[in-house]
């Protein structure tokens, strides 16, 4: 019974993985595209071990009974010899303590059994197969510090003149900490990523949850917005495309003045398909 469980949970994670991967793009959820072959090979890899482990089952099973059989006639024997070469009680005591021993050299029979709570393992493997984990979102980003941004120790580059100006939240961020220059002062940008509920009700954020290898390290970029314009806030997890400049608070340039943006307006927008990471998608202008 143990070997019937391993086997079934290596074939059905072995499945959800070749299922997220080979299917779909659900795999994009949990790590970079970069790790998609990695992925298919352990899919294989688990599959085969499965199948591979449901045989030797098999194979143990015949050969624990020949084991049985040759414990069972040289215990026999031995206990016989014995009874009659060293005396009644020793050779009774001899042969039952060999006999003793054939029986727990059962391989293939294991009475201890699986413990039933161990089906339950049986589950998670299951759900991977047939319906996806949900991503990460407002939920996780509502809860996660904000990670400062990289330092920019090049130089900026100059700003084109087109408006609204596309930028990343990240470029977002280090144009109104870092650029002394201020070049972001008075400039129309256009930001993209998903609300997360400020949970103070004053205005609202939008973000972006980046990987650099999967989901247990990913970073949150958040930009504060205010939409004078909306009476309420827009749903969480909702994507959009926000038009606006930057709010203004702080000294320009430096670490006090915020990530922040008067929005000016907000269109929704479809879920990149790798929506974890900073890259700019093609929206409405």
């Amino acid at each position: 019974m143990r070997r019937l469980l391993q086997s079934l949970l290596l074939k059905l994670t072995g499945l959800g993985l070749l299922r997220i991967t080979l299917f779909s793009d659900t795999y994009l959820r949990y790590v970079k595209p970069g790790l998609r072959p990695v992925l298919i090979a352990s899919g294989v890899v688990l599959l085969l071990l499965g199948v591979v482990a449901a045989f030797s089952r098999t194979g143990n099973g015949g050969h624990a009974h020949d084991d049985h059989g040759g414990h069972g006639g040289h215990g026999g024997h031995g206990g016989h010899g014995g009874h009659g070469g060293h005396g009644g009680d020793d050779g009774h005591e001899a042969h039952e303590a060999h006999a003793h021993e054939g029986h727990g050299g059962h391989d293939g029979h294991d009475h201890s059994g699986t413990p039933k709570i161990a089906w339950l393992l049986v589950l998670p493997a299951l759900s991977l197969l047939l319906f996806a984990p949900p991503a990460l979102g407002a939920y996780t980003a509502a809860r996660s510090g904000v990670q400062p941004v990289a330092v920019q120790k090049k130089g900026f580059e100059p700003l084109p003149a087109t408006s609204p100006l596309p930028l990343t939240l990240t470029d977002f961020t280090k144009r109104v900490q870092q650029d002394r220059s201020r070049a972001i002062q008075g400039r129309t940008v256009r930001l993209t990523g998903f609300v997360t509920p400020d949970a103070t009700g004053d205005g609202w954020y939008l973000t972006r949850i980046i990987f650099s290898c999967c989901a247990a390290d990913s970073q949150t970029v958040k930009i504060h917005v205010y939409d004078s314009g909306s009476a309420e806030p827009p749903a969480a997890n909702t994507w959009l495309a926000v038009t606006g400049t930057w709010h203004r608070a702080g000294t320009l340039g430096t670490t006090s003045a915020p990530a922040a943006l008067d929005a000016r307006l907000t269109t929704p927008i479809a879920q990149p398909i790798n929506a974890f990471t900073d890259d700019l998608p093609i929206t409405p202008g």
